[in-house]
């Protein structure tokens, strides 16, 4: 059994309450996004990207609306160089577009991260050390001011550098393990750095606070994070960014929390792919941002094919329940969920309301490049009736009535459970057809003429075990004269307990749909439906599906 004893916080509480945040109920602007996927995801990869994979893979997240990403470590190996190389000598950055490297704090490094920016429109040189206890203590056994010395060598250095390059460089410096640091210490360091490098309005710094490793749940993160966005130097000209990985599993709820504390940019992947557990997911960021009617800035109308793209570059595969992105997360199969959300969709149909509000949508799929029919409505043994009605109701315009949709519904699931497997629409409606359409009855329709008098008179021609036999009724309506026929024809006796139709279309030469409900003497329904351009027509073939189904002919 594992001795919980065995372990304690490594985190540290900022020295005074820091909980402005608490007073705020949600973000209310989108914060800068950056894209660290051919970073921190690239390096997380088992088989890590080609030079033209990682090429695709920064148009991807070009569209998507990135304006900054980061890009790798150029110094630390030939491929990341060239990488950087072949953005700027294609000339592939858009102008609006900073690409972000990655630098330790030693000379050579730098130098060659320089080298490598040579020309660039707009970078961002990110340079970091660690300053926890742990790494303070175990790795470099250093003091607290030989590491923040560390720290203002490199940031000299980056000014140095600036001077004699040519390009158009930002600057950005994290406290790497910041949420194992002591806050005072962390604002210590931070501020040396910004003294050295003195921003402007026109030239900003960005402070990175990373969840290196996750340490703390999100409300502590939050209160370390409003703590240096209070006591940072020059605040107005810093740009303070959050980069939470996953440990926890609060990545995102860090982030979110982190937020409201006061940061103004994100650093992230898409998938939330990274080390270990991964990087905060920014998909998931924006969308939730974007449920709350938030703008996020970033496009994702096309999620599956961004996913798509993702999956075949990286070899990594989209959790079916990743929240937004996964295969199945607005997939419903349990019955009363499918009947809330067919009845939720035909109110939104009905009353046309401003804000989204679907029962178990929180989001609106198309809005994704999703589709309810294929995404939302999934159909198998625990389907219900609300769902699978919708299901036909919207990909083929049937509209049975309920009675008929309960028994129906009991068919398509008794088949889904024989076969042990989903099914897809067409074969929901192929279970519809074989069922009230193409039914292998004895009686088949041939033709019916109609004479208008004081009632009105059928004449049915009919085919049954495949004579043609021709019968005669009258009623008050076609319909009821040609049942009228078929029960003086036959010797049956019924009584049309149900009858409905509906355009399949909105057009002038839609078909027609009809459904009948026949009651025997016996008290059993038996339901038929009929499909033709003219309504009249659809309605005799229910009526003779509906006997057919009966047994009783």
């Amino acid at each position: 059994m594992i001795e919980a004893s065995k372990y304690t916080r490594r985190y540290f509480m900022p020295p005074f309450p820091c909980m402005d945040w608490t007073t705020k109920e949600y973000a209310d602007k989108p914060p800068m996004w950056c894209s660290v996927d051919l970073r921190d995801g690239n390096q997380a990869l088992i088989i890590p990207m080609s030079l033209e994979e990682k090429l695709e893979f920064f148009g991807h997240l070009v569209r998507v609306g990135f304006k900054e990403i980061e890009i790798g470590f150029p110094a630390a190996s030939d491929t990341e160089y060239e990488f950087c190389r072949a953005l700027i000598e294609r000339n592939l950055i858009p102008d609006d577009v900073a690409v972000q490297v990655l630098t330790q704090s030693r000379e050579h490094i730098i130098q060659k991260t320089f080298e490598a920016l040579e020309g660039c429109k707009n970078a961002v040189v990110h340079l970091y050390n660690s300053t926890s206890v742990a790494q303070r203590q175990q790795v470099f056994r250093k003091s607290k001011e030989e590491i923040i010395e560390i720290a203002e060598t490199g940031a000299k250095l980056l000014n140095e550098y600036k001077a004699k390059t040519k390009g158009n460089f930002r600057f950005e410096y994290s406290p790497e393990s910041f949420t194992g640091t002591e806050p005072e210490f962390a604002a210590e360091i931070c501020n040396r750095v910004i003294d050295i490098w003195q921003p402007t309005p026109e030239n900003k710094v960005i402070i990175n606070l990373p969840v290196t490793v996750a340490e703390s749940m999100s409300h502590v993160y939050a209160q370390q994070v409003e703590y240096m966005c209070k006591t940072l130097h020059n605040r107005e000209n810093v740009i303070v960014s959050l980069h939470p990985h996953n440990d926890r599993g609060c990545a995102v709820a860090d982030t979110e929390l982190g937020l409201l504390a006061g940061a103004d940019r994100v650093e992230g992947t898409l998938f939330g792919n990274g080390e270990r557990t991964g990087n905060v997911d920014i998909i998931t960021l924006a969308l939730n941002m974007y449920s709350h009617g938030v703008e996020p800035g970033l496009d994702f109308t096309d999620l599956p094919e961004i996913t798509e793209a993702y999956e075949r570059l990286t070899r990594m595969h989209v959790y079916e329940r990743m929240p937004y992105s996964g295969r199945l997360v607005f997939a419903a199969f349990s019955g009363s969920h499918q009947d809330a959300i067919a009845k939720g969709m035909r109110w939104r149909n009905e009353t046309d309301p401003e804000h989204w509000n679907v029962p178990y949508l929180p989001i609106d799929p198309r809005d994704l490049g999703r589709e309810y029919e294929g995404d939302v409505i999934r159909i198998n043994s625990q389907s219900g009736k609300g769902g699978i009605g919708y299901l036909l109701e919207s990909n083929y315009g049937i509209s049975m009535p309920p009675k008929m949709r309960e028994q129906f519904g009991y068919i398509v699931k008794g088949v889904s459970d024989r076969q042990h497997k989903e099914l897809m629409p067409s074969e929901v409606y192929k279970i519809f057809e074989d069922t009230y359409l193409n039914s292998n009855g004895n009686v088949k329709f041939i033709s019916a003429h109609y004479t208008q008098g004081e009632l009105i008179s059928s004449i049915v021609k009919v085919a049954i075990n495949g004579c043609e036999r021709t019968f005669t009724g009258s009623g008050n309506g076609r319909l009821d004269a040609v049942s009228d026929a078929l029960k003086n024809g036959m010797g049956i006796d019924y009584t049309i307990s149900t009858f409905a139709q509906n355009a399949m279309e909105q057009s002038s030469k839609s078909k027609a749909a009809s459904y009948i409900g026949v009651t025997l003497p016996d008290g059993r329904v038996s339901w038929g439906a009929g499909i033709h351009t003219d309504i009249i027509v659809s309605s005799v073939l229910a009526l003779i599906s509906a006997l057919d189904n009966s047994g009783v002919v």
